[in-house]
Formats: C-alpha cells, sequence, structure tokens
C-alpha cells in the first residue's frame, strides 16, 4: 500500500521500503516534508516486515536540499531547534537503522538531500546525478552529517574542492572515489536500483545490521555529537549578512556578492 505525505511516497514492495522524494520542481525539502520524512524512517525501523529501505527521487532531482524560498531569515535558536529535532533525526535514523539503506540518487544531491545520500549504505546513480555540497554557495555551513559524511566518503581533499570551489561531483567522478557502487542509465536506474533493494531484502540482514553497527562504531562513533555541533555553527552562519545575502541571490537567480560578514 502507498501512502502520499508532504512531498513523500512511501510504499512497500515486498520486504523492501520505498521512499520517493516528490515535491517539485527540485523535492526541496520544507520542515512537514522532513517531519514526514522523520516518521517514516522511523517506523521503517521499527517495522520487522521492512527489511530494506530505499530512497530515490521523482523526476529530475533527488534532493535540492532545503526549500531555501521558503525560510526567509530565520532565527538562529529555530534553525538550531529545527536540525536537532527534525533534520539529524533523519540522518541518525538512516545510519542506525538495523536494516540496509539504498539511496538511488537519479539527479542532483544537494545540501541536505547530499546529506541523505550520504547516509544511506550504498549509493547507485543514474548519469544524471549529480552530487552537490550547496551551502557555503549561499552563505552557509554544513549540517545534516555532511561535515562527517562527506570527507569520510570521498575524503578531505575532494570535500573541501567541493565546499570551497562548488565544484560537483558528476556520477562518474562519485563511482571513481568509491562514493556510489555503480553508475547506470537513468532509464535502467529504477531497475537496477529496485534488484539491489530486493537483494538486500533477501539477505542476511541480523548480520548486515551488526556489520553496519561495527562499521558506524569504526567511521562515524561521534556522529550524534558531531551533528550537534553542525547545528550550532549553522545557526551562528544563518544570522550573517553573508547568509542573507546568498538566500536573496538564490531566490533572485543571480550570484551573490559576499562580504565575509
Amino acid at each position: 500500500m502507498a501512502e502520499e505525505s508532504h512531498g513523500l511516497h512511501v510504499e512497500c514492495i515486498g520486504a523492501v521500503l520505498r521512499i520517493t522524494f516528490n515535491r517539485p520542481p527540485a523535492n526541496a525539502f520544507e520542515v512537514p516534508m522532513a517531519q514526514s520524512l522523520r516518521s517514516a524512517l522511523q517506523s521503517a525501523s521499527e517495522d520487522s516486515t521492512v527489511r530494506c529501505v530505499w530512497l530515490t527521487g521523482d523526476g529530475r532531482f533527488f534532493s535540492a536540499g532545503q526549500d531555501v524560498s521558503s525560510i526567509g531569515h530565520p532565527p538562529p535558536a529555530m534553525v538550531q531547534q529545527a536540525l536537532h529535532e527534525i533534520y539529524n533525526p533523519c540522518i541518525l535514523l538512516l545510519r542506525t537503522m538495523p536494516k540496509p539503506v539504498l539511496a538511488a540518487v537519479n539527479g542532483p544531491a544537494a545540501g541536505m538531500g547530499l546529506g541523505l545520500a550520504l547516509a544511506a549504505d550504498q549509493r547507485l546513480a543514474g548519469r544524471s546525478a549529480r552530487f552537490v555540497f550547496g551551502f557555503t554557495a549561499i552563505g552557509l555551513t554544513a549540517d545534516c552529517g555532511v561535515s562527517a559524511l562527506l570527507p569520510a566518503w570521498v575524503g578531505p581533499s575532494q570535500a573541501i574542492r567541493m565546499a570551497f570551489q562548488e565544484e560537483s561531483l558528476t556520477a562518474e567522478q562519485a563511482e571513481a572515489c568509491g562514493l556510489v557502487a555503480s553508475v547506470c542509465e537513468d532509464s535502467e536506474l529504477e531497475k537496477q536500483a529496485g534488484a539491489w533493494a530486493e537483494r538486500l531484502a533477501a539477505g542476511p540482514t541480523h548480520a548486515l545490521a551488526l556489520t553496519k553497527h561495527a562499521f558506524n562504531r569504526s567511521v562515524f562513533p561521534d556522529l550524534e555529537r558531531r551533528m550537534e555541533e553542525e547545528a550550532i555553527r549553522q545557526a551562528t552562519a544563518v544570522d550573517t549578512a553573508d547568509a542573507q545575502e546568498g538566500v536573496r541571490a538564490f531566490v533572485e537567480k543571480r550570484r551573490p556578492a559576499f562580504r565575509g560578514a
């Protein structure tokens, strides 16, 4: 049975729970959509009949991240609270749920969308996929676990290039650096992702969960604490003149004029 909720399409396909971001034109998130995602992930984590979670986007985007056109200039305390209570738990659920998570990246994944892709256990990509840091382009800093997950997957040097130079990774580049497990034609992505998800769901999911826990302990032992620090930094960044200029420029579709203030 499929459900629609605030820009999410949630459907059980056998033992696979498929969550599709479906908020045109770019599948950007706002608070109700993030709340729905948190609820869906919590339910999936606790439901023994769900043996694999599959994330993807509808249309040309995986997700452009937070819908900055709708946030205006929120108070820093509100930003920190929203990250703590809504957005960060989505990333933690993906990383800690005792079942495999597959992201089928069908187009650009930016900002929070990049965080969701990075939080999956494995990523498949269509040729139109792009992995975009996004935050610094509008005068903000990383949140949703990106500051911890991105350097871990692609290395510090590549992460800095993406953040400082606004360089995105193509699907092929992401595969070359190990971020993506496989690249296929866009038209084949759904079929391939479905086959991978079914194979994961049919596997020894208890052993996979234990292995996931071990890898988390090795690579991301303090992810929750680091995301809380991200929230503090983002609350600082959002109150700067550069962030206000960055959001205005994004909405007005022009290049921002940052002043370092």
